[in-house]
């Protein structure tokens, strides 16, 4: 390091608790920074990224969506959509033959991933979104 910076970390080591924290509050104010320490352990995000990031972390609520459902395995994947909705065969029907069709919503992600599950063991495509 140079004789400089030598000088002023011996400065700082000099300083009182009080000052050092005034030090910081006049640094962030002077070159427009932020002495908090990153989230997360993230070093440098895109402020898009970070909101993105934290709105999955947040998501709480699942939709279940049947994408698709092929013709000799309708009545398997009929019975699991009726168990899931609690729809009667006509309703329940419709759905299925309306497919791509959100079935349920707002599932907590357990929930819909032991749906998505019991469809496509039945032979249907899902996607919980």
């Amino acid at each position: 390091m140079s004789a400089k910076i030598d000088s002023i970390i011996e400065e700082l080591k000099s300083l009182s608790l009080l000052e050092a924290s005034e030090l910081v509050k006049a640094i962030e104010e002077t070159f427009g920074v932020s002495a908090a320490a990153p989230v997360g352990g993230m070093m440098m995000a895109a402020p898009g990224a970070a909101a993105a990031a934290e709105v999955e972390e947040e998501k709480t609520a699942f939709d279940l969506v049947l994408d698709e459902v092929p013709a000799d395995k309708k009545i398997a994947v009929l019975k699991i959509v009726r168990e899931i909705t609690g729809l009667g065969l006509k309703d329940a029907k419709d759905m299925v033959e309306s497919a791509p069709k959100t079935i349920k919503e707002a599932m907590p992600k357990a929930d819909a991933e032991a749906a998505k599950k019991q469809i496509e063991e039945a032979g249907g495509k899902v996607s919980i979104k």
